[in-house]
């Protein structure tokens, strides 16, 4: 699944963004694969031009067929703020993608035609705004994570776009630490899933 993010989250509201989209090159195609369109990707700001309009009108060739004869305006709107996956040299990240985003559904419907699935798996559509998280507590798998982590250590971007990796907290690149550590399936008594293996607890922003 396009998630590295558990279900264990201490947030506000007020520290979640919700007027960027994620660029389209980092779109994953379905909601079954994994990508840079996961949730749980680390995100700096791509695109911030304010003398733009919030919303542009493009023949994305998400929509389909836009030259249909006798049809005055057929366009599909995208958010003109975007994100990308941060990386190493951003030194630190806007924050983490809450929601994935993708085109597809698992059995490669579009959901453009399907909203009620995009918003029972909470998946914003490629242009949509993405919910960005800035500051707070996660859980993340080890998909978001490069190495592993230690307790009461720092994280870092990872050179790995959209990752973070360990680090001392005194490094100028640290922006949060870790609370905890686990692995699922650590014992006969858990079953085995796709989000088995190591997870951490994260604190990131001030």
């Amino acid at each position: 699944m396009a998630n590295r993010l558990l279900p264990f989250r201490l947030t506000s509201p007020h520290d979640e963004l919700s007027h960027f989209a994620l660029a389209n090159a980092y779109i994953n195609e379905n909601i079954t694969g994994a990508g840079l369109g996961d949730a749980g990707v680390f995100v700096s700001v791509a695109s911030g031009n304010l003398n733009l309009d919030p919303v542009t009108f493009t023949s994305n060739s998400y929509l389909g067929k836009t030259d249909y004869p006798y049809v005055g305006f057929n366009a599909y709107p995208e958010i003109t703020l975007k994100v990308r996956p941060a990386a190493s040299g951003d030194i630190k990240p806007l924050g983490i993608t809450l929601v994935q985003t993708a085109k597809y559904d698992e059995n490669g419907q579009k959901l453009l035609y399907y909203r009620e699935k995009a918003e029972s798996m909470q998946v914003a559509l490629p242009g949509e705004s993405t919910k960005i998280l800035t500051k707070g507590i996660v859980t993340v798998t080890s998909s978001a994570v490069d190495g592993s982590l230690s307790v009461n250590g720092g994280i870092k971007l990872s050179a790995n776009s959209g990752k973070v990796t360990g680090c001392a907290l005194s490094d100028s690149a640290c922006f949060g630490m870790v609370l905890g550590t686990g692995s699922r399936g650590a014992n006969g008594a858990n079953v085995a899933d796709a989000y088995s293996g190591a997870f951490y607890q994260v604190k990131f922003g001030a």
